[in-house]
């Protein structure tokens, strides 16, 4: 195998298809434990917020509808499954643990629409597909962080559920191969 990850990528994956005519921008687990030093999920990417609100902002002034997510567990992780017993760090988005909470700046606005998840995957388990659908959405711009894990999980699927696919990542939390992933979707 090359060791050159994004040339590899490009070889199968850089045909670009563009937007389709109906946007949405979902911004994907922008919570306060990836920004508080306290935190274990701490991921220093404060810049990814920065540019993730600078989006939200042209977004909002083109009337192209602003979803975010989050992750939300009841008490003891009881919905999460196999997920929750492998990644323990997760109970940091048990309700009510502040570390699920927006960062100052990123409060969604009333007419503006929060799905909260318990799996990677914006999609998976929750009605995001049929809402979009449900708008005429066919182009998913999306930003977040944890790119190894949600953010790719929602590229993969929003692309299998027929979206048009727009990754806005600049520099987010364990960037090295999965950020080659998420661009070449």
């Amino acid at each position: 195998m090359t060791q050159d990850l994004s040339a590899d990528y490009k070889k199968v994956y850089d045909n670009r298809l563009g937007f389709g005519d109906s946007p949405a921008l979902i911004l994907v687990d922008f919570v306060q434990a990836y920004f508080d030093k306290s935190c274990a999920l701490y991921a220093g990417v404060e810049d990814a917020l920065e540019s993730a609100l600078r989006v939200r902002e042209l977004a909002r002034a083109a009337d192209i509808p602003v979803i975010y997510t989050n992750v939300v567990y009841y008490e003891e992780g009881r919905d999460g499954g196999v997920f929750f017993r492998k990644a323990p760090v997760l109970k940091n988005f048990i309700v009510g643990n502040p570390m699920g909470d927006w960062p100052v700046g990123l409060q969604p606005g009333d007419d503006e629409l929060v799905i909260s998840k318990q799996y990677p995957s914006a999609f998976f388990g929750t009605s995001l597909a049929s809402t979009l659908k449900g708008r005429n959405v066919d182009t998913l711009i999306i930003t977040g962080v944890t790119t190894s894990g949600c953010i790719r999980a929602t590229c993969v699927d929003a692309m299998s559920n027929g979206l048009h696919t727009d990754c806005r990542c600049r520099r987010l939390w364990r960037p090295s191969r999965s950020t080659s992933q998420c661009k070449s979707l």
